[in-house]
């Protein structure tokens, strides 16, 4: 309350005057557009207009200026309200916004990073305010710098327990610099939404969560500006009670306007109806410059202080590499920042954390937020982000993973404990699908290392990689098959036995590859030489080392895997190979869900360890010696 002074009657009305141009410009655009969401809008005018022009504080000029609030718009249907104050600050052209949805024009039909004004794509209901996590606590721990966050959701999405999930995270770290405001508008697409215009359930609901929570009319700027300038020690959360198509007479609170834009008449009639609530001659409103104490950060070139310290012959699991490499990289590197999913001990971050405290970040068991929050880390270029948990739990954050890829994120993600080599835990521990999921992510590179020098070297080049990254590590403790000094390149396989007469190439990565060595000294006994590549990565994939290496083996490729028969590895072979003319793929994979047993078991009941290898090259040439 310290901090709030009542706006003078010029400035109230001109706030005012705002909401009423921006509800203007929104029903022109989707009119204009034939599609869109014209009533989501209009209920939050006068919250736009109060946090753009008399509470945030940034440069207009320079949306992504490291000093600035940041918005998120996390109900991001009403991305034309959004554009409509950035034609009113002067950012875009007024005119642009009619060129809303079309496919020359950035302004789509939701938020995306292209417009220079949006951090994280939104759209997907119930993330933006994980992201605002991110920010925030980048801004409060990292940044130590005075900018706010404010997270804008819908009353819709917080039926998403990932928002809960965000209010938890807020709350225990204290997040005394983030605002969410809640449009509680009371109508879903389809529906009203569950608590509907009970606001005093959704103050409660706050409460309980450790937020402070306000009840307010969204519709007053007196009541906005009062509770926005209010200084406070806990998360803010302001419950907003809004109607949906508010100064929309025929649409206001009313169902079965959702996500229809208005008809031209219509358009006009109401236009004009609301150009008469602008009282003329009133007051022009800027925002307010930042406080200019956010520092300059770079993050290129992020590099190891030396070479992997592991000698040829050691054993050491990939997790534990993992680990060991980012404790190594935070030291030459103050902006590495790690998080985990309270699997820390397991994924070996922990590592990390004993060595730099205050750059880790515990996000507990809630993987949808901690990939939301990772998000929100890594935006404006602030922080270089990993984030890990076992391979499998990333399957419960797929929409946060794909939506990254929408945001242009430049996160790092690791999952351990892949496959059925983990043993014991069983098929619900199992990662068996995360090589489909990442490979159906177009922004994705995907790290698969096979022994503790490459998955040093995989962190190194995920730091520095643009997009999502994913890196693929295993439980088993495995031989360190590469010299410390070993040159590794996105996109680049290894050949790791061959001789001049090889008969089947091989192509098989983490635990399957050292199956596969052993496969290869056994076969050698029997004089039937074969070739091994790792791929290193899987995405993108060396096609042209795989094709040349199997046209040596006369078009004979087996491919072995940690993983389902969909979407890993063996599919990714055949996609490179598949215009090849005379070549053959035999593919072994997991074929059904697993169960519980030693590692070696399991690899041998589901047929991809060392003796299902040999048997399939035996296989092959059996087959190619019966074809001819």
């Amino acid at each position: 309350m310290e901090d709030y002074h009542k706006p003078d009657q010029q400035t109230l009305q001109a706030l005012k005057n705002i909401a009423s141009r921006l509800r203007i410009n929104s029903i022109k655009a989707t009119t204009a557009a034939g599609s869109g969401h014209p009533t989501s809008c209009c209920s939050i005018a006068e919250i736009m207009s109060v946090l753009f022009f008399h509470t945030m504080k940034y440069h207009p000029e320079d949306p992504r200026n490291p000093n600035n609030d940041r918005f998120i718009l996390s109900k991001g249907h009403a991305a034309p309200i959004l554009y409509a104050v950035w034609a009113e600050v002067g950012f875009l052209k007024e005119n642009e916004l009619l060129n809303l949805r079309k496919i020359e024009s950035i302004l789509e039909g939701h938020p995306v990073p292209k417009q220079q004004f949006v951090d994280v794509a939104t759209g997907s209901l119930g993330q933006g305010l994980g992201a605002a996590c991110g920010m925030a606590y980048t801004g409060k721990h990292f940044d130590k710098a005075s900018y706010r966050v404010f997270c804008l959701l819908g009353d819709g999405e917080l039926s998403e327990g990932s928002v809960w999930e965000a209010m938890a995270f807020a709350s225990y770290y204290q997040l005394n610099n983030l605002v969410a405001i809640l449009d509680i508008n009371r109508l879903g697409q389809s529906d009203p939404t569950p608590l509907q215009h009970h606001v005093e359930k959704y103050l409660r609901r706050c409460e309980a969560f450790g937020w402070h929570a306000a009840v307010v009319d969204g519709h007053n700027v007196e009541e906005l500006c009062k509770v926005l300038g209010q200084t406070r020690h806990q998360p803010l959360a302001i419950i907003a009670k809004t109607m949906k198509g508010k100064g929309i007479p025929a649409a206001e609170d009313k169902m079965g306007w959702h996500g229809k834009p208005l008809s031209k008449d219509m358009a006009e009639s109401v236009i004009k109806e609301l150009q008469g609530r602008i009282v003329s001659g009133s007051k022009r409103i800027s925002p307010s410059p930042p406080n200019e104490d956010a520092s300059p950060v770079s993050l290129r070139n992020v590099r190891m202080p030396s070479e992997p310290s592991f000698k040829v012959g050691d054993k050491i699991a990939t997790r534990k590499a993992y680990g060991m490499a980012l404790a190594k990289l935070g030291r030459n590197n103050d902006h590495v920042v790690v998080l985990d999913g309270d699997t820390k001990n397991s994924t070996f971050s922990e590592l990390f954390k004993n060595e730099h405290p205050d750059r880790y970040v515990e996000c507990f068991i809630a993987e949808q937020n901690m990939v939301s929050v990772a998000i929100g880390c890594a935006v404006r270029e602030r922080n270089v982000v990993f984030a890990s948990t076992f391979a499998t739990f990333f399957s419960r954050a797929y929409d946060q993973l794909r939506m990254a890829a929408i945001s242009e994120s430049n996160i790092n993600v690791c999952g351990s404990h892949c496959g059925i080599s983990i043993g014991e835990d069983g098929p619900s521990q199992m990662g068996l699908e995360d090589l489909a999921m990442f490979r159906a992510i177009p922004t994705a590179t995907i790290f698969y290392p096979s022994d503790g020098v490459s998955a040093e070297k995989a962190v190194e080049l995920a730091a520095n990689t643009k997009g999502l990254c994913f890196i693929r590590t295993s439980r088993p403790e495995n031989n360190i098959i590469y010299n410390s000094g070993e040159d590794f390149h996105v996109g680049q396989a290894k050949v790791v036995y061959k001789s001049s007469d090889d008969h089947v190439t091989v192509v098989a990565a983490g635990v399957t590859l050292h199956e596969a060595f052993a496969a290869a000294e056994q076969l050698k006994k029997d004089r039937i030489p074969i070739r091994l590549i790792d791929p290193f990565t899987i995405k993108p994939l060396d096609g042209k080392t795989i094709i040349d290496n199997a046209r040596a083996t006369r078009g004979r490729i087996i491919t072995v895997e940690d993983h389902y028969y969909e979407g890993g590895l063996g599919e990714a072979v055949c996609s490179a190979v598949v215009n090849e003319n005379g070549f053959t793929v035999h593919r072994l994979a997991v074929s059904q869900v697993p169960r519980s047993g030693k590692p070696h078991e399991l690899l041998q009941a589901f047929g991809i360890d060392r003796d299902a290898i040999v048997q399939a090259v035996h296989k092959m040439l059996s087959g190619s010696a019966n074809s001819k």
